[in-house]
């Protein structure tokens, strides 16, 4: 490969290929700076007069004023770059000149044009949305830019059909939640705001089966008893409400309200039998949004649903208060008995409540155990050996064994975590933290 005479012409497009390196720096940097910016932030530097704080503000206000034209700005200099670069080579040394210059190109622009720029946007992220903002705002606004962009958003919708067809590109789940987990790190928003933002998100993919008493911890009397006996039952587990079912204690006959009981009590009808005295209950499907379900509770105004699975059996109980505990966290009250549901042993093991989601002790342990087929933990191990389990009875799974701990009848109260490899014990601390 003999290297070709160095002309005029190859110098202008050694020039023009710097020059648009520089071009991709500074929109690296931009793209990163602006989207690392809250318009909080950037309307208190307004405030403070911070030189091209006014156009940052502007700019963040409307992220899709500049996301777009900035994104086919990269797209279209990446193009010319890498054609003009091509050229260069093919003029210099030839075919194999150019194999050449792409592999070069490729490590001058990863580092140059992307890893550099963003990795300073990211250290100091306040500084480089200032710097860009000027420059930005005048590339944005520049026309023709600003049409192509919004015709090219345009074609796409057109192309992918979905919600929100006239606006794009769209903003994943994950995503959001990128941003606010990167929003709390940064402390722009407190781990408890962080927290909420991330249950809200998962409120509307979570239904009644995921949050409901299961049938074995429901409180409920059988339809025989007397209203004595009810009051006994609720004034003992502390319940305002309880279900009365029919003596095969496979239907629901209605609800029973404490107070209801309290004042027949009272007025000497304690030995009548209480379903002469029940309330309407309502039953609703496991698979009702939660969502939907507490709006539902606040329009019609009721504390407690039975939950019946698809072939119309209890499957359990779901109240107001279960859906609003998905977005607060627990609450407890003068009549609950707090207990952890994970408890962290001296040697790194764990005794986990059979009744922990999955998708918690998955988050805990940094693992992904499925959950298509199973809800809680307990519900894994028992699948998964595909029969009873018996104290002491275990499964390997990530590098963790699950062992059953403590059993009642046919389900699985508790079951001990242990991490299997010492080599992993940086696993169990991760853990810990969490």
């Amino acid at each position: 490969m003999t290297a070709a005479e160095f002309s005029s012409g190859d110098f202008w497009i050694a020039i023009t290929i710097v020059a648009i390196l520089v071009v991709l720096a500074f929109c690296s940097v931009a793209e990163m700076g602006l989207s690392r910016m809250t318009k909080p932030k950037a309307d208190a530097l307004a405030d403070q007069g911070r030189k091209s704080a006014k156009a940052l503000a502007r700019l963040v206000s409307e992220p899709e004023r500049w996301i777009n034209p900035l994104l086919l700005t990269v797209f279209i200099c990446q193009i010319v770059q890498s054609t003009l670069t091509a050229i260069l080579f093919d003029n210099l040394f030839g075919t194999w000149g150019v194999v050449v210059g792409v592999l070069i190109n490729v490590v001058v622009f990863f580092v140059l044009a992307e890893a550099v720029p963003k990795t300073y946007a990211v250290l100091y992220p306040q500084r480089a949305a200032l710097i860009a903002a000027r420059p930005t705002l005048a590339l944005v606004s520049f026309p023709p830019l600003r049409w192509i962009s919004k015709g090219m958003i345009w074609l796409t919708n057109v192309i992918v059909r979905g919600k929100g067809l006239q606006r794009g590109p769209f903003v994943s789940e994950q995503e959001l939640l990128g941003i606010v987990e990167a929003a709390a790190h940064d402390g722009e928003i407190e781990h408890e705001e962080s927290r909420l933002i991330k249950s809200v998100v998962e409120f509307g993919d979570t239904v009644a089966r995921e949050i409901m008493v299961p049938r074995p911890d429901m409180v409920f009397v059988d339809d025989s008893s007397t209203v004595r006996q009810a009051l006994d039952v609720a004034i003992d587990k502390g319940v305002s409400r309880i279900p009365v079912l029919n003596e095969d204690e496979d239907d629901v006959v209605g609800l029973a309200y404490t107070k209801d009981l309290m004042r027949l009590e009272r007025d000497g009808k304690g030995d009548l039998c209480v379903a002469e005295f029940v309330r309407p209950v309502h039953v609703v499907p496991e698979n009702k949004p939660v969502s939907r379900l507490m709006r539902e509770m606040q329009a019609q105004k009721y504390h407690l649903a039975i939950v019946a699975d698809e072939y119309g059996a209890i499957a359990g109980l779901v109240t107001l208060e279960d859906c609003l505990e998905e977005l607060v966290g627990e609450i407890f009250d003068e009549h609950d008995t707090e207990h952890d549901e994970i408890e962290r042993l001296g040697n790194g093991e764990y005794i986990v409540d059979g009744g922990v989601a999955v998708s918690d002790l998955n988050e805990l342990l940094d693992i992904d155990i499925p959950d298509d087929d199973w809800e809680t933990i307990g519900g894994f191990l028992f699948g998964t050996l595909e029969h009873v389990p018996e104290v002491g009875e275990d499964v390997d799974f990530d590098g963790w064994r699950f062992t059953a701990y403590e059993m009642e009848g046919r389900r699985v109260r508790r079951v001990k975590v242990t991490l299997l490899h010492h080599a992993d014990s940086d696993r169990a601390g991760e853990a810990a933290g969490r």
